[in-house]
């Protein structure tokens, strides 16, 4: 026998389901990594100045929406990019001596900086950092944390072999360290480097960090 509470319950109608908001859509982390490498490669085509959220859209195969529903503008999406690099930063080098330490660092950055497309997109950006205080801000954090992590490791390493002497500053310990090879890339962008050079700046940067 059905009681009237059941049949009061039987009566109403069946509750829709909620969908979840439009928004709440989870974004693709391979869509978002397509975007951004698109992002290096148009830059390193076009540059900045004439990037557009159109061309990024199509060199990686989605569609403008996905692009805005990731980033509202090109800066941000360029400023995004380029604060990934200080994240990424280089590999930390342990070969057990300082000059062996300097010698690694200083090939990975090389090859990193003579990079195709880095050695389009870096003058580029350069140029517009001294445009637009955002960018440079972005391009400065991402050139000195990616280095000053690495840096500040390969001393402490050094200084914890007795290679170098506790407490050196580190400020200057940077400058020595990544100043000339990024002075030849980046300033001059002098198309080879001449044969033994980074043999030859390793031991030269071993020797003044020890002069510290």
């Amino acid at each position: 026998m059905t009681t009237n509470a059941e049949e009061s319950a039987a009566a109403q109608p069946a509750r829709p389901r909620r969908r979840a908001p439009a928004g709440a859509a989870v974004l693709r982390e391979d869509v978002t990594e397509a975007i951004r490498a698109a992002v290096f490669e148009e830059l390193a085509a076009v540059g900045y100045a004439r990037m557009s959220i159109e061309g990024i859209a199509r060199r990686a195969g989605v569609g403008k929406t996905a692009v805005y529903r990731r980033w509202r503008s090109k800066l941000h999406l360029v400023l995004d990019v380029v604060s990934a690099m200080a994240v990424t930063g280089f590999p930390v080098p342990d070969t057990g001596s300082l000059e062996g330490d300097l010698r690694l660092l200083y090939e990975v950055t090389s090859r990193a900086l003579r990079h195709p497309v880095a050695s389009q997109i870096i003058p580029d950006l350069q140029a517009e950092a001294a445009r637009n205080p955002e960018i440079a801000e972005a391009f400065q954090k991402a050139l000195r944390d990616g280095q000053e992590g690495v840096a500040s490791k390969i001393v402490a390493a050094a200084e914890q072999r007795g290679e170098l002497r506790p407490g050196i500053d580190p400020d200057l310990a940077l400058d020595l360290i990544s100043g000339p090879l990024y002075w030849r890339a980046v300033v001059t962008r002098t198309p080879r480097l001449p044969k033994g050079y980074l043999t030859s700046l390793s031991r030269a940067t071993t020797g003044a960090l020890r002069a510290l």
